[in-house]
């Protein structure tokens, strides 16, 4: 069947997503799993956010309003922006693929971003046949900006930086962000991937979402996957300038966000505790488990996401493996080109601290 597959896909990989809890069960026989591999809410899903599902659940056979009309009037309240300026995607996955679709000719304009960077970014511009330029982060994973800028040319049509990143929860601070959109050329669009942005502290140091107005060019992406706990629904939202807005809405497929990720988007918007929580929660583990890494001999990158990057002092894999048979999940990072360095979701208290006890047999007194 290859014959018929498009010729610039053949060679095509799929998405290499964290081992999921039951494949590890399965290999080695264990019962509980920790999974600290996915940046997910370490407090799982916000209770009201479980009632409303349960509520909507005899609704499933109904399709959902076109337009996600309830969800982006919360979203407006929320972020304090125009309804007109939100759109809505099923995953800011969808919301990437859209961007590309609508505003990357292939063959005449280009994609520019970070390497190493969200692999969606790489995989969907060469969907799309998009030509897509990497410029290396420096080494201690900050961004290298000038080199960024200094990479843009008549072809760049889309800039993604993901702000704080990932892998290394690396963020810089909004207005470094800003002096950088004003530097961009007419008909070039920085998109400000802010997956992560709810667990920077200060938050307003690192976002100007509110003052997107000013920045006609600049796309603030989000998503309800890691905060609001609810990674498996699947639902994105973005705010960017009015007339992208409405070509988004009139080209992304219909209902595509289903009846109860929305309402699940809802519930948990109105939730405030738990949105707190999760921050306090989030906040002081990762501190906990920067000082305790450093501690144990592992180089710690500073982060302003739910995640911690380290270099441990032996063979990464030697350490993954060691904690996988112990029941306990990380991120190895091969796939970003890291085969050195882990990277591990902040957790609750006590997962944080049985992965600090099995960290600890094997890399013994250091």
């Amino acid at each position: 069947m290859q014959q018929f597959i498009r010729k610039h896909l053949l060679a095509f990989k799929a998405y290499e997503p964290g081992l999921s809890i039951e494949e590890i069960q399965a290999k080695y026989n264990l019962g509980k799993i920790i999974k600290l591999a996915s940046n997910e809410n370490p407090l799982g899903t916000s209770p009201c956010v479980i009632q409303v599902l349960k509520n909507y659940l005899p609704y499933a056979f109904r399709y959902p309003r076109e337009g996600n009309v309830a969800l982006k009037k919360e979203l407006a309240k929320f972020l304090s922006v125009p309804e007109a300026n939100i759109v809505i995607g099923n995953g800011s996955d969808e919301i990437i693929d859209l961007l590309i679709r609508l505003l990357v000719e292939p063959g005449e304009n280009s994609i520019l971003t970070f390497r190493p960077c969200f692999s969606i970014y790489k995989t969907q511009a060469r969907v799309h046949k998009a030509t897509l330029k990497q410029v290396p982060l420096n080494k201690d994973f900050s961004f290298n900006l000038d080199e960024l800028l200094n990479q843009i040319d008549a072809t760049t049509r889309l800039i993604f930086i993901t702000n704080p990143d990932n892998p290394s929860g690396y963020a810089v601070e909004k207005q470094v962000l800003q002096d950088f959109a004003q530097e961009l050329p007419p008909g070039c669009f920085l998109v400000i991937d802010e997956a992560y942005i709810d667990f920077a502290d200060p938050l307003e140091h690192y976002s100007f979402i509110q003052e997107f107005s000013a920045y006609p060019q600049v796309i603030f992406l989000r998503t309800f996957s890691k905060l609001f706990g609810l990674a498996g629904l699947r639902l994105g939202y973005a705010v960017l300038n009015e007339d992208l807005a409405d070509y988004f809405w009139r080209i992304r497929l219909p209902f595509s966000v289903n009846i109860l990720a929305e309402k699940a988007g809802l519930a948990a918007l109105q939730d405030t505790f738990f949105y707190q929580e999760t921050r306090r929660v989030v906040l002081e583990g990762r501190k906990f488990l920067s000082t305790k890494l450093q501690e144990l001999g592992c180089e710690v990158f500073p982060s302003q996401a739910n995640f911690i990057l380290f270099k441990p002092p032996i063979e990464a894999k030697d350490v993954f493996d060691y904690l996988l048979k112990k029941g306990l999940i990380i991120r190895r990072l091969t796939s970003y080109g890291l085969p050195d360095f882990l990277r591990v979701s902040v957790g609750t208290e006590e997962e944080n601290k049985i992965f600090l006890t099995y960290l600890q047999e094997i890399l013994g007194d250091r």
